[in-house]
C-alpha cells in the first residue's frame, strides 16, 4: 500500500465497499470494481474515474494487485474463483478496513447491535465542527458529510464496527464503543453467548492506552469484558454509570433534553434534535468518546443540539394532505419497540406503520419478538419479507406474523405489493395522521410513491 497499486473491489456498490474504494482513489491507487446493479453510489465512483462493470471473470486482469470482497460474495462468484486461479491476493472488506485504520493515530470503532450509524454520524458531526478532520466511513447517508464517506487527515479514523461474520475482529481500534449487545444475525451466531464472546474479543483489541465506552447493562451482562487491557467507561440512565443522563424531558416533537453527569458530577445540560430515549444513550456514548479526545464540553453541546441524524433513521420525508411521512431503518424487535415508543410521543392522530421484515432467518428467529414489538402502538401493515442475501426456505411468511399480531388484538393486515399499500394508505389515512415505513430493505420506496401520487 506504500506504492500505487491496482485494487479491484467485488461488490463495489455496497455502502462500506464504496467508501473504501473512494479512499483508495484519493490516495492515488488505480481502482476498479464490479456489482450486480448500478446506483447513485456507483455513478459517483465512476465520476471519480473508477471503472465498474457487471460480475465477470474478465474483470480479473493480470495487472490487478489486490482483490477485495464483501461477505455477500460467495465462493461460486466467477470473479473470485478466477482471482484464486490466478493466485491474486484476496482480502475481505473487514481485513482491508482493519489494515487501513491501523495507519491512523486514533481509529474509533462504533459497535453494537443497534445505533451504530446514528452514533457514528453524531461523532462525525462533532469532529468536523470542532475543526478536527476525521476520515469517516458510515453505513448511511449523512448530510454533514454529503454521503457515506469523508476523507480527512491521518489522525482520526471513524467507522462502524459490525459484528456480522465477526467482521469487527479484523479491526484495529484505539477507541471502541459498544452501544448494546443483543441477539441478532442468528444465521451466523449460535446463540447470545456466542455473540457476547465476539463482543468480548472486539473489546480485547483495544490497547491499554485506548478506551472502551460501553453501555452499563451490556457490561453487566458480559462480565468477561471487564478483563480487557483497556480502560472502561460506562454510560446509561442509571446514576451508577460513569456517564449518565438525568432529568430527561421531551419536547412536543419527542426530542429529549437532559443533564449529563460524569462520575456523579454535573457536566452540562443538553437538548438534542434526535428523538427517543435510545438517542439519549447514543449521545452519552459520543460525549464519552469526545471527552477522551479532549474535545471541549461546550463544543460537544453546541454541535449535538443541531444534529438531526442519518438518512433512514426516523427521517421526516415530508407531508401529503397534512399527513406526515416518516421512514425508519428499524428491523430488530428492540429497534422497533424504541421507534414506536418514540413516535407515540410525536403529535398526531393515528399511526400507520408499514413494516417490511428483513430476511427469512431473522423473521423466523424473532417472530415472537416482532409480535411483541409491533403490538406496541399503531395499525400495522406488513409487506412481503425482504430476502436480501437469502433464498426463501418456504417455512415462514409475513402472513404468519400478521396472524399472530391479530391473535394478540393488534390491528394488522398483510398487503403484498407496494402499489396496493400506497393505494390503501391514500384512501384510509386522514389529515393529522402519520405514515411510517419501517425496515432495512426497500420499504422506503412506498414513501417515494406516496409523494409522487400526491
Amino acid at each position: 500500500m506504500n506504492n500505487t497499486i491496482h485494487i479491484h473491489f467485488i461488490g463495489i456498490g455496497g455502502i462500506s465497499m464504496s467508501g473504501l474504494a473512494e479512499i483508495m482513489v484519493t490516495q492515488g491507487h488505480k481502482v476498479t470494481g464490479s456489482d450486480i446493479k448500478t446506483s447513485d453510489i456507483t455513478d459517483h465512483l465512476e465520476s471519480l474515474g473508477v471503472t465498474i462493470t457487471p460480475h465477470s471473470k474478465d474483470n480479473i486482469t493480470t495487472d490487478i494487485d489486490l482483490v477485495v470482497i464483501t461477505a455477500a460474495i460467495n465462493e461460486n462468484n466467477e470473479e473470485l474463483k478466477y482471482a484464486k486461479e490466478l493466485g491474486k491476493k484476496i482480502v475481505t472488506r473487514a481485513e482491508f478496513l482493519g489494515d487501513l485504520m491501523a495507519t491512523y493515530e486514533f481509529p474509533i470503532c462504533i459497535a453494537g447491535t443497534h445505533g451504530k450509524t446514528t452514533t457514528t454520524s453524531m461523532l462525525a458531526n462533532i469532529l468536523l465542527h470542532t475543526n478536527n478532520n476525521p476520515t469517516i466511513t458510515v453505513g448511511g447517508i449523512v448530510d454533514s458529510i454529503g454521503g457515506n464517506i469523508h476523507i480527512g487527515d491521518t489522525k482520526y479514523f471513524l467507522t462502524e464496527a459490525c459484528e456480522y461474520h465477526n467482521s469487527f475482529l479484523d479491526f484495529n481500534p484505539m477507541v471502541g464503543v459498544i452501544l448494546n449487545i443483543e441477539e441478532d444475525h442468528m444465521d451466523f451466531f449460535k446463540d447470545l453467548d456466542d455473540i457476547k464472546h465476539s463482543f468480548t474479543e472486539f473489546a480485547s483489541l483495544i490497547p491499554k492506552q485506548g478506551l472502551l465506552v460501553i453501555e452499563e447493562t451490556a457490561l453487566q451482562n458480559t462480565p468477561a469484558i471487564k478483563n480487557i487491557a483497556a480502560p472502561i467507561e460506562t454510560f446509561g440512565l442509571s446514576k451508577t454509570a460513569d456517564w449518565s443522563a438525568q432529568n430527561i424531558s421531551f419536547d412536543a416533537n419527542a426530542c429529549p433534553s437532559f443533564d449529563v453527569y460524569y462520575k456523579n458530577e454535573f457536566v452540562f445540560h443538553i437538548a438534542i434534535a434526535l428523538t427517543g430515549t435510545h438517542n439519549v444513550l447514543n449521545t452519552l456514548s459520543a460525549i464519552a468518546v469526545c471527552h477522551f479526545l479532549d474535545i471541549p464540553v461546550a463544543e460537544i453541546s453546541k454541535d449535538l443540539i443541531h444534529f438531526s441524524g442519518a438518512k433512514r433513521r426516523f427521517e421526516m420525508r415530508g407531508k401529503i394532505h397534512d399527513i406526515l411521512l416518516i421512514d425508519d431503518y428499524a428491523h430488530h424487535p428492540s429497534e422497533i419497540k424504541a421507534t414506536l415508543n418514540t413516535v407515540a410521543k410525536y403529535p398526531h392522530k393515528n399511526l400507520y406503520v408499514v413494516f417490511q421484515p428483513h430476511t427469512y432467518s431473522r423473521t423466523k428467529t424473532f417472530l415472537n419478538g416482532f409480535v411483541d414489538a409491533l403490538s406496541t402502538y399503531g395499525q400495522i401493515i406488513v409487506t412481503d419479507i425482504y430476502a436480501a442475501r437469502e433464498t426463501n426456505p418456504g417455512d415462514i411468511h409475513s402472513r404468519d406474523l400478521v396472524k399472530l399480531l391479530q391473535n394478540k388484538g393488534t390491528n394488522s393486515i398483510y398487503i403484498e405489493s407496494f402499489d396496493e399499500i400506497s393505494d390503501y394508505l391514500l384512501t384510509t389515512t386522514e389529515p393529522g395522521d402519520i405514515i411510517m415505513t419501517m425496515g432495512a430493505g426497500n420499504v422506503n420506496q412506498i414513501i417515494d410513491t406516496l409523494l409522487g401520487k400526491s
